[in-house]
């Protein structure tokens, strides 16, 4: 669906200027005392100088930022997207690609040899948007947000004031508590999910999470609510809307014909899907024998006609 940029405003703008995001920002700082922010739900006080399973306190980590031009065509264009990749993650996937981000740093969240991320406050997270703006991106994309969410809604309160006017990308795993998400509603243009699993246990093998698939599904059902089919501009670069990303695992552990049928039949036929073919054995992937290979030609072939089967037609080039 086409959208005229001209007519477009980013969706926090209206919270910001109402009052709402100030009290959102409240209310999720609040949830930070007894850490329910991510489906992981780890009850810990994350605001006494605590850090959640996450690895995460009060701070949100950032690793790195800057223009990035690999993302979907539709949210690289021809600037880049404005990514800013957080550290810590709350999944343990074994085959984890960016594992050195999102799982390498000590228990009580000191930086282990080779974490090259940094605590951040607010106002600075706000910068880092207002700078990739000045770069030109086309949106601020926030990379494994889902334990972050209170910071980035604070830092967005200020950025809003300084002249923030991008979409924002919800740059998820999927593992996100329906209460943050509603946090959420009104503030980000674009969610792009990962669906990892079709089946809980194969989520517990590989990523160490409980319920992944109940969790995933609800929260992409959530996502879809909130912002709809993916809309784009005159020169195809993302507004608003949901896209999803799909992970071709070997041997068909991603479950993804079941993932293909969710998302044709309970979200819609029109969703965006990128189903991706790089999965190579990062990581710890080499100590599960089902995960130490990467993917065959035929295994990919079979995962783009499961989608096609399903009905969905709207695909990553």
């Amino acid at each position: 669906m086409q959208t005229n940029r001209t007519s477009f405003e980013p969706a926090y703008l209206a919270l910001y200027r109402s009052g709402e995001l100030e009290r959102r920002v409240t209310l999720a700082y609040e949830r930070l005392k007894r850490c329910e922010i991510c489906a992981v739900r780890c009850r810990i006080d994350r605001t006494s100088g605590k850090v959640g399973g996450c690895r995460t306190g009060q701070l949100a980590r950032v690793s790195s930022y800057g223009p990035h031009l690999g993302e979907e065509n539709v949210l690289s264009g021809t600037r880049g997207s404005g990514t800013i990749f957080f550290a810590g993650c709350n999944l343990r996937c074994q085959f984890c690609q960016n594992w050195d981000i999102s799982q390498k740093s000590t228990a009580d969240g000191a930086k282990s040899d080779g974490d090259q991320s940094d605590e951040v406050r607010p106002d600075e997270l706000a910068s880092i948007m207002l700078n990739l703006q000045a770069r030109g991106c086309h949106n601020i994309n926030l990379v494994s947000p889902s334990h972050v969410a209170p910071m980035i809604l604070a830092a967005v309160q200020i950025a809003a004031g300084r002249g923030l006017r991008l979409p924002l990308v919800y740059n998820t795993g999927g593992y996100d508590a329906m209460d943050t998400l509603r946090l959420m509603d009104g503030v980000i243009d674009i969610y792009l999910p990962d669906m990892k699993y079709a089946l809980t246990q194969v989520a517990r093998r590989y990523s160490k999470i409980i319920n992944y698939p109940k969790t995933n599904q609800e929260g992409v059902r959530e996502m879809y609510r909130q912002v709809g089919d993916l809309q784009v501009d005159a020169q195809g670069h993302a507004l608003r809307g949901l896209m999803v990303r799909h992970l071709v695992l070997p041997n068909g552990l991603a479950g993804t014909e079941a993932i293909m049928r969710f998302l044709a039949s309970e979200v819609s036929p029109h969703t965006y899907v990128n189903i991706m073919d790089q999965y190579r054995p990062a990581f710890e992937a080499r100590l599960y024998p089902s995960l130490s290979r990467a993917i065959t030609p035929q295994e990919y072939q079979a995962a783009m006609q499961a989608a096609h089967s399903a009905g969905l037609h709207n695909f990553s080039i």
